[in-house]
């Protein structure tokens, strides 16, 4: 084995679950922001163009924070180069974060810079650490091919308004999104396989769900603000809060209550952990922007409990739950090798209640939505529960 391989900012692999470092903690904090900026900007762009520019942005975080995952999962945090890679990465997700309001006005420029900077600063960086004979660089190289034509986009859409620059900067997701299906495949550069990706499966699936806990406690974050905001709380009020407060718990029960410590098994002892990573994280992209959505559907509840809803309104109320359980679904099929039927019957309950809810107001259009997401999770329990007596 050459010395290179024994790097000091490799992480050791020693048959142990990597644990998730104080570093990789702190580097997540910028993400609560980002979450947050993400659901009030499409609270205030409920429109078809507002969804496309909400999604194409939740994509850029959601890649800006998978890629530095994955290298703090084949390096160690705790070594002095790699905090400082994270460090440096944290601050540029910030300014990232903080110009998602007008990235599609006055700060695109911010915007594109910092992220096309964070993914092609990240790779260079950790291309030049490995050097070029390690086992890795050929993939880091790839990696460093499709993040520099991705930058090319971001750029190029900075540049340009309007559906245009939405085009570009879409263009520019899916170069980063998609390469990784395909092994990075680059012209002249041959692809990766994923045996070759030797990540720990263990700290990869722990990372992911602490991501979900960082997504739901900003929707908690967002209802006790709102709370707060109200000079007087009435019935409908609190009702209003118990009504988001249990869609919350109702996530929360059908990730973590049911599927999440079978998910580092499996992922733990995959024959091909770098193929199940991958799925994780394409997954929880689906599954975080269904709490995103959910978060701004809470937001319309708690603010105009009493007001009838408006088709634009019923969407969102479904569209959140919706989503999250079609990513839930999927992430139990990475786990356990099927989607759950409760899910399905979950979502054409939601699909049929899209069309009853402009008959109601907000605030039992959150109770009904919370109460499907309810139902699922006590359908799934019930069925592990048989399946574990069996």
């Amino acid at each position: 084995m050459s010395t290179r391989l024994r790097l000091p900012a490799l992480r050791q692999r020693d048959g142990h679950h990597a644990r998730v470092t104080y570093e990789e903690l702190f580097f997540d904090l910028v993400y609560v922001f980002a979450v947050t900026q993400l659901s009030h900007h499409l609270l205030h762009h409920l429109d078809l163009a507002g969804v496309l520019q909400t999604l194409v942005l939740w994509f850029a975080v959601w890649l800006g924070w998978q890629y530095a995952c994955w290298v703090s999962n084949w390096f160690d945090p705790e070594a002095p180069r790699i905090r400082g890679l994270l460090f440096a990465t944290m601050l540029l997700a910030l300014l990232m974060s903080s110009s998602i309001p007008e990235a599609f006005a006055d700060r695109a420029w911010v915007f594109a810079g910092a992220y096309a900077t964070m993914q092609v600063g990240r790779t260079a960086f950790v291309l030049f650490e490995v050097g070029r004979t390690h086992p890795l660089a050929p993939n880091f190289r790839r990696m460093l091919a499709w993040v520099s034509v991705s930058a090319c986009f971001w750029l190029a859409g900075a540049a340009a308004e309007g559906n245009t620059r939405l085009a570009l900067w879409a263009v520019a997701v899916a170069c980063e999104y998609v390469s990784p299906m395909f092994g990075f495949a680059f012209p002249g550069m041959g692809r990766s396989h994923t045996r070759e990706w030797t990540i720990e499966g263990g700290h990869l699936a722990e990372r992911c769900q602490l991501f979900v806990i960082v997504a739901l406690g900003e929707t908690l974050l967002a209802t006790g603000g709102v709370l707060s905001e109200v000079e007087q709380w009435s019935g409908a009020v609190v009702s209003a809060v118990l009504a988001t407060f249990a869609g919350t718990i109702a996530m929360w029960w059908l990730y973590f209550g049911i599927s999440s410590r079978d998910a580092t098994e499996a992922i733990s002892h995959a024959e091909d952990p770098g193929r199940m990573g991958a799925n994780f994280h394409y997954v929880h992209a689906l599954l975080i922007a269904g709490i995103i959505a959910t978060a701004v559907g809470n937001d319309l509840v708690m603010d105009h409990p009493h007001a009838v809803v408006t088709p634009v309104y019923a969407a969102v109320l479904v569209a959140g739950p919706l989503i999250y359980l079609l990513g839930s679904a999927l992430y139990k099929r990475v786990v356990y090798g099927r989607a759950p039927y409760s899910h399905l019957i979950g979502a054409v309950a939601l699909g049929v209640m899209g069309f009853v809810l402009p008959q109601t107001h907000l605030l039992t259009a959150g109770w009904l939505t919370s109460a499907v997401l309810l139902a699922v999770g006590l359908m799934d329990t019930r069925l592990k529960h048989r399946l574990q007596r069996a």
